[in-house]
């Protein structure tokens, strides 16, 4: 029980830091623009070595900037359930923290999952056929690579809640 509470533990901190590095970087997309390289992410657009903000209020990039904060704190929210739950003192007899670790880590896998269809079906359909040379770059597949991981955080959180709960319906030994 407790190794795959730890590999959930271990795989949902990785999951909140690619999470987090996703979000805050610059490199969601690389395009050429004019004859000049330029890359873009979800706060920032950055073209011939300058960077500036994205004040435009467009629906995909504020959806998209939305689910990946929530996507965060929905993971750190269950890697502090997740932590709680090595402990064994529980105030609350029905309340099973490394379930809700588990449901957390699967709400924060729903979030990002929704942020990254939003970003790659407008960027697929609108971003991709008005920029001719244009390739997903870096910030982009972490956040794909983050979704993996609070997934499994999610898998192995639920498999020791369900070893727990085996443990308990048969009783000491």
């Amino acid at each position: 029980m407790y190794s795959f509470m730890g590999g959930g533990l271990f795989c949902a901190i990785v999951g909140n830091i690619l999470l987090v590095v996703s979000t805050a970087t610059d490199y969601w997309m690389q395009y050429r623009l004019s004859g000049s390289f330029a890359h873009q992410g979800l706060w920032r657009y950055c073209m011939s070595g300058k960077c500036h903000m994205q004040t435009d209020s467009i629906a995909y990039w504020n959806a998209t900037r939305a689910f990946m904060i929530l996507s965060a704190m929905s993971c750190f929210a269950g890697i502090i359930a997740g932590i709680l739950s090595f402990a064994h003192f529980s105030a609350f007899e029905k309340f099973n923290r490394s379930f809700a670790a588990g449901i957390m880590f699967f709400v924060s896998t729903l979030f990002v999952l929704l942020a990254m269809a939003i970003y790659t079906g407008v960027t697929v359909n609108f971003l991709g056929k008005r920029f001719g040379d244009w390739r997903f770059s870096w910030s982009y597949i972490l956040g794909w690579v983050a979704l993996l991981m609070t997934f499994f955080a999610g898998i192995f959180y639920m498999c020791a809640y369900r070893m727990h709960e085996c443990r308990r319906v048969a009783g000491p030994r």
